[in-house]
């Protein structure tokens, strides 16, 4: 997979070169090349801001350097592709992406925003499947309009945030979904079978949280591991493991139980919600 990463703090992405994703790197599954913005400005400051047009606080970032930036990572004669319809999700709950581009050379690519919609675990693999991300960051009030409005009449753009919250720039968005997204990648993992019970993976245990997990000595300051889990029933460990991970859900997160369907727990389930204090019998569960 190759990422491109446009910044104009490229210093911000050393973290890149170590643990999972360094090696990921090393190894050539991951391409990633950090551009910094001001590469493409012209004057003696390298300005990559200015005010808003209308009045307002802080600054905006220019349109002319990004959109050098982008014709110089993605040329206009790139085949290109249809645009993205309006964000939107299919009966799964999948986002709908446009299609049409030849995926080899025509990039997605993907700006956080705290306006943009929420980053998700689902994103991450999607993302992963992709053979082409590039990466825009964001500083001062944001980048002109104009530079996602362009881009799109030439490749897929998704402007997405991490959350209810607002950081000072895209860069520590950009290093949290490229590890979220890197380490679904074949090989990067040293057991792939990892990324299926992910708390929010597609699919795994319905999005409920992970439970608790223990590892040797046995018996840590006084506190014990669990004697399930040290019995070899598999069977009895796998219930366990579910029960606590409705627990932590009902106690963390208690909206993903909120859209189970009912016939996604059985009687134990239920119990067990129960006794969380989780409404399992009317109000509270999806019909």
């Amino acid at each position: 997979m190759k990422l491109d990463i446009v910044t104009i703090f490229p210093e911000y992405f050393a973290p890149l070169d170590i643990s999972l994703l360094g090696k990921a790197r090393r190894a050539g599954l991951l391409d990633v090349r950090v551009h910094d913005l001001r590469d493409w400005t012209h004057d003696r400051h390298r300005t990559v801001d200015d005010t808003p047009y209308g009045g307002g606080p802080g600054m905006v970032m220019k349109p002319d350097p990004w959109g050098e930036a982008l014709d110089t990572l993605v040329p206009p004669t790139t085949p290109t592709a249809e645009p993205d319809p309006e964000p939107g999700t299919d009966e799964s709950g999948a986002r709908e992406f446009g299609a049409g581009a030849a995926p080899a050379t025509v990039p997605r690519l993907i700006i956080p925003t705290p306006s943009g919609r929420p980053f998700t675990q689902a994103d991450a693999v999607r993302y992963a499947a992709e053979p082409w991300l590039v990466f825009a960051c964001g500083r001062y009030e944001g980048i002109d309009t104009r530079v996602a409005e362009e881009a799109r009449t030439r490749m897929p753009v998704d402007e997405v945030s991490l959350g209810d919250f607002v950081l000072a720039g895209g860069e520590v968005a950009v290093l949290v979904m490229v590890e979220a997204i890197g380490r679904l990648l074949p090989g990067v993992l040293g057991n792939a079978d990892s990324v299926a019970d992910d708390s929010f993976a597609p699919g795994a245990m319905e999005s409920l949280l992970e439970g608790p997990v223990y590892t040797k000595p046995p018996v840590w300051r006084e506190r014990p591991v669990p004697d399930i889990l040290l019995s070899g029933h598999h069977g009895a460990i796998a219930r366990w493991r579910r029960d606590e991970a409705l627990r932590r859900t009902a106690r963390h997160r208690p909206e993903l139980l909120s859209h189970l369907a009912p016939e996604a727990l059985d009687k134990h389930d239920r119990a067990v919600l129960r006794e969380a204090g989780f409404p399992v019998d009317g109000e509270g569960m999806a019909d």
